[in-house]
């Protein structure tokens, strides 16, 4: 049994000879769709939908900035050892 459709408003859209088509600025709004963001086209049968896309770690990955610059990798390692070393000292003083 075919479900009824309810359509409130269709929005035409061009596709470029590669295949290309720009979503309307209405469409995006609605899908919150931002520059290089992502979305799904999911396909039932003959029916194509857009979705918004979930967010993934790739997505993720560079949204939220550092809390600090670059990292000092050989100040980490020294902190480390340092704090190893107390934990050791810490343990034997204990024992």
């Amino acid at each position: 049994r075919e479900r009824p459709r309810c359509i409130v408003k269709r929005v035409i859209a061009s596709v470029t000879e590669r295949g290309q088509v720009t979503i309307p600025a209405e469409v995006r709004r609605v899908l919150g769709a931002k520059a290089r963001g992502k979305i799904v086209f999911e396909i039932e049968g003959s029916e194509v939908r857009i979705l918004p896309a979930a967010m993934t770690l790739e997505a993720a990955f560079g949204s939220v900035p550092p809390l600090k610059g670059p990292e000092d990798f050989r100040e980490m390692e020294r902190a480390a050892k340092d704090e190893r070393a107390a934990r050791l000292v810490r343990a034997l003083s204990s024992s």
